[in-house]
C-alpha cells in the first residue's frame, strides 16, 4: 500500500514546512487547510486545498472544513476489504494514508489571565481531533501524527520503506487518544469550573510528563513526574533547578511538604521536613534569623532534610546552610553569592520557586489520592485562621505573646501528619508529636522531644481533645496556653483542666486532620 496521499491540518506550525518538503520530496500527495496550505504554498512546497478533495467551500469561518465524507471515508476505509473497496471506487473517493494535526491552542488560551468564555469557546477544535480519532482507529491502514517529535521517525520509515510500520502505528495512534483525552479534560474542566460544578458525576484528570524517576519510593517500584498542564507558578512543577542531581520520587514528595508549610507564612520563615512531616519551622525579621529558628528547633532530625524559604537565600544564610548535609533547599531565589557557596556541594538540589502567593492569596486546588480501584477528591485545605474568630474557653485569656505563638503553632500543626501535636516558644517550633494512634501520645512526644523549653511554651493541636489527660499532660511541661478546635463531647473535661492549671485555652471551630 505505502503513504500516497497526507491530510496537513496545524495550529502549531513548527517543523511542518521541513516535514512537507521531505512527504513532497518522496512523491507525498499533500492535502491542506486554511493558514497551513497558505504557508505551504508560500514555501514553494506543492500541495491541494481542501475544497478540491471535498467539491465543498470551507464555510462558517473555517469551523467547516474537513468535516466531510471524501476525508472520513478516506481516513476509515477498511483497505483490504472488498465491500469498502467497491464503495469507494463507485463513489469516487480517495484513500488518505497519513494525518498530520494539531489542535486549536485550547490551553494557552485559556492560561490567559483575562480570557473571554467566548474566546475559550472559539478555541474548542472539532474538526482536528475528529481526523485524528477516525485515522487512530484506522491505524492498521492509516498512520496519524499529532505531535512535531515523530516528524523524523515518520520520514525514515517511508523513505527506508514506503510506510511506517504497524507498530509504529500502534504507537502513534496510542498517542493521539491520549492527546484527544487530555484536551476533551482540558475543556471539560474549564467548563465544570465556568458552572461551579468542580466535583462532576464523571471527574478526569490530564497531566504532562516532566521526567522519568529513577525509581519510587522504594528501588522496586516505577516512577515518574507529571505535571498539571496549567500548574501556577511558585510550585514544585514549575521549579527551576539551579544546581545538583535528579529529584527522587521522596524528594519531590518532601520538597512539596516544605513548600506548602512556608507559604503558610507572609514574614521571612525557613521551614525543615523529614518524611513529610516538618522537623523545624521558624519566622524572624529575615531569612538568617528564620533560617537559625528552624534549625536551633531540631538540629539532629534536620540532618538530610529539605530546607523551605520564603525569601531569597542570601550568603550569610547561605553559610549556614552549607555546614550540614541537606537534600533540597528552595527558596523563590538564591543571590550570586549564595549560590557560590551552596553550588561548591556537589549533590545538593537548589530549587528556585519564583515568588509566592501572599498566605491569603491563595486559592484551594482539587487534590487528588489514589485508592485501590479508584480515588477520592477534595479541596485542599488552604484555611486561613481569622483571630477575631477564637473563642477563648477559659477563665484566663492568653497573653499577646501568647496569642502570637498560639497562631504561630496552628498554622504549622496543620501540616503534620494526624494526630498532630506541636509545641511553639519564641517563634519557632520546640517539638513536634506526628502520626500517633492516640492524641496524648502525640502530646508526649512533643513535649519530650522540647524537653525544659516547653516551660511557658504553648501547644496547637490538629484535632479536638476526646478527654482531658492531653491537657494534665501539657500543664506538668509547663505550657500555658493551647489551641485546639474543640467540639469533643468531653470539651468540658478539658477546659476544667485547663482552669484549674491557670492554663489559657482558645478554639477555632476548625479542625485540620492531615492523613
Amino acid at each position: 500500500m505505502g503513504i500516497k496521499r497526507a491530510l496537513v491540518s496545524v495550529s502549531d506550525k513548527t517543523g511542518i514546512v521541513e516535514f512537507c518538503r521531505e512527504l513532497s520530496a518522496l512523491g507525498v500527495e499533500i492535502i491542506s487547510t486554511g493558514g497551513t496550505k497558505s504557508l505551504l504554498a508560500k514555501e514553494g512546497v506543492p500541495v491541494i486545498g481542501i475544497s478540491d478533495v471535498t467539491g465543498f467551500p470551507e464555510i462558517l469561518d473555517g469551523r467547516v472544513k474537513t468535516l466531510h465524507p471524501a476525508v472520513h471515508s478516506g481516513l476509515l476505509a477498511i483497505r483490504d476489504s472488498e465491500e469498502h473497496q467497491r464503495q469507494m471506487q463507485e463513489l469516487g473517493l480517495d484513500y488518505i494514508d497519513l494525518v498530520v494535526v494539531n489542535l486549536y491552542p485550547f490551553q494557552e488560551t485559556i492560561a490567559k489571565p483575562d480570557v473571554a468564555y467566548e474566546d475559550a469557546i472559539e478555541n474548542i477544535d472539532i474538526g482536528g481531533p475528529t481526523m485524528l480519532r477516525s485515522a487512530a482507529k484506522n491505524h492498521a491502514f492509516v498512520s496519524v501524527v499529532v505531535d512535531a517529535a515523530d516528524y523524523g521517525t515518520v520520514i525514515e520509515e517511508i523513505r527506508s520503506a514506503g510506510d511506517t510500520t504497524l507498530e509504529t502505528r500502534k504507537r502513534l495512534a496510542a498517542k493521539v487518544f491520549r492527546h484527544t483525552g487530555a484536551y476533551d479534560t482540558l475543556i471539560s474542566e474549564y467548563l465544570s469550573n465556568v458552572t461551579g460544578d468542580p466535583l462532576p458525576e464523571r471527574f478526569s484528570v490530564t497531566y504532562e510528563k516532566i521526567q522519568d524517576l529513577r525509581y519510587g519510593e522504594n528501588p522496586h517500584q516505577k516512577a515518574a513526574f507529571y505535571k498539571k498542564p496549567l500548574a501556577p507558578a511558585g510550585t514544585l512543577t514549575t521549579a527551576e533547578q539551579l544546581h545538583g542531581k535528579e529529584l527522587s520520587y521522596n524528594n519531590i514528595n518532601d520538597a512539596n511538604a516544605a513548600l506548602q508549610i512556608v507559604k503558610e507564612f507572609d514574614e521571612p520563615a525557613v521551614v525543615a521536613v523529614k518524611h513529610m512531616n516538618p522537623c523545624g519551622v521558624g519566622i524572624g525579621n529575615n531569612v538568617l534569623e528564620a533560617y537559625q529558628k528552624a534549625y536551633d528547633a531540631d538540629p539532629v532530625s534536620i540532618f538530610g532534610g529539605i530546607v523551605a524559604a520564603n525569601r531569597t537565600i542570601d550568603a550569610p544564610t547561605a553559610e549556614l546552610l552549607k555546614e550540614i548535609f541537606l537534600e533540597i533547599i528552595l527558596a523563590p531565589d538564591f543571590t550570586p553569592e549564595a549560590l557560590e557557596i551552596l553550588t561548591k556541594k556537589k549533590n545538593i538540589r537548589l530549587l528556585k520557586m519564583g515568588e509566592f502567593a501572599s498566605a491569603k492569596e491563595r486559592k484551594s486546588t482539587l487534590a487528588v489520592t489514589t485508592i485501590e480501584g479508584g480515588m477520592i477528591v477534595q479541596e485542599s485545605d488552604v484555611h486561613s485562621l481569622d483571630p477575631a474568630d477564637l473563642k477563648v474557653v477559659t477563665d484566663r485569656e492568653p497573653t499577646e505573646a501568647e496569642l502570637k505563638q498560639l497562631l504561630f503553632g496552628w498554622k504549622v500543626v496543620k501540616h503534620v501528619k494526624s494526630n498532630a501535636i506541636v509545641l511553639a516558644a519564641d517563634n519557632m517550633t520546640i517539638g513536634v508529636g506526628a502520626g500517633q494512634m492516640n492524641r496524648v501520645g502525640a502530646a508526649r512526644i512533643a513535649i519530650e522531644q522540647a524537653g525544659e523549653k516547653s516551660k511557658g511554651a504553648v501547644l496547637a493541636s490538629d484535632a479536638f481533645f476526646p478527654m482531658g489527660d492531653t491537657v494534665e499532660l501539657a500543664a506538668k511541661a509547663g505550657i500555658t496556653a493551647i489551641i485546639q478546635p474543640g467540639g469533643s463531647i468531653k470539651d468540658e473535661e478539658s477546659i476544667k483542666a485547663a482552669n484549674e492549671h491557670g492554663i489559657a485555652m482558645v478554639f477555632t471551630g476548625v479542625r485540620h486532620f492531615k492523613h
